[in-house]
């Protein structure tokens, strides 16, 4: 197992799904982690976004694997409450070791039909999100000559998508700021790199509109008639997958055998990433 004992890892959009599975195992592996997550719900946004409440499961479920937790209320589209999250983490535990922008939302919308309000809550919470984190932890990390940054895209920022414009287009320019980043951070010892997850088993995903999306010819569509037709994008036999597998690539690429990886975007498809040409 990866060994993290001493470090102090950040992690965006933790209140739960990926960023939470994140969490959760940093801590299992020693780190002591900050997390943040909002507490609004966007008009834009069709599933039920995160409340306090469950900033403090995640705080629960990380002390439960054994690491101290500090939790924080903020808004990735605003950079000072990005900036003050990351002040008092360093306050608290006294550095910045890895990073997890993770924080992100979607709704479906064809180019043609996406509001202004819709594309500026995606671009802002997505790639403005990301940017912001990425910015606020430099300085220390800069300071210690060494850290691991990981930003969360998607199989989206790959290939276009039908329906996801937006948030296809934030995921791309998460890899394009991933890969200047790493270029930028390299001569202090710092890697930043991308995960690109396919169908991750979240809340994100579960909800009625997004399965009327894969099965409008149904009435009553639901998670397994969705997994039906996923599985048919993914060459391994899976729907949907636990957001665990996101988790322990990210792990891998904030752990020493890693130090050599950066400017990279790391597919975790189930095989989907055999459709892109590189």
């Amino acid at each position: 197992m990866t060994d993290l004992t001493g470090k102090v890892a950040l992690v965006t959009g933790g209140g739960r799904g990926q960023g939470r599975s994140h969490a959760v195992n940093l801590a299992r592996c020693g780190a002591s982690v900050a997390v943040c997550d909002i507490d609004v719900q966007y008009d834009t946004i069709p599933y039920d976004m995160t409340a306090d409440r469950d900033l403090d499961v995640t705080a629960a479920l990380v002390k439960e694997a054994g690491g101290e937790c500090l939790t924080v209320t903020a808004d990735v589209r605003d950079p000072r409450q990005v900036e003050a999250f990351v002040q008092a983490a360093a306050d608290r535990f006294g550095r910045i070791d890895i990073l997890s922008a993770n924080a992100g939302v979607w709704a479906p919308a064809q180019v043609k039909d996406t509001s202004d309000e819709l594309w500026r809550d995606t671009i802002d919470t997505n790639l403005g999100g990301v940017f912001h984190s990425i910015r606020a932890v430099a300085p220390h990390m800069i300071a210690q000559r060494s850290g691991r940054i990981v930003a969360t895209s998607s199989q989206c920022g790959r290939r276009g998508v039908q329906n996801l414009g937006a948030y296809t287009a934030t995921k791309w320019g998460v890899i394009g700021l991933v890969k200047t980043a790493a270029i930028e951070l390299g001569e202090f010892g710092i890697t930043v790199n991308a995960l690109c997850p396919s169908y991750v088993d979240t809340n994100m995903i579960n909800f009625d509109l997004y399965h009327r999306l894969f099965r409008p010819d149904l009435d009553e569509p639901n998670r397994e008639t969705s997994d039906d037709v996923l599985k048919t994008q993914h060459t391994l036999p899976v729907g949907s997958f636990p957001a665990q597998h996101v988790s322990d690539a990210l792990l891998y690429l904030v752990s020493d055998g890693a130090a050599m990886v950066s400017g990279t975007a790391l597919d975790v498809t189930a095989g989907m990433s055999t459709l892109w040409s590189a």
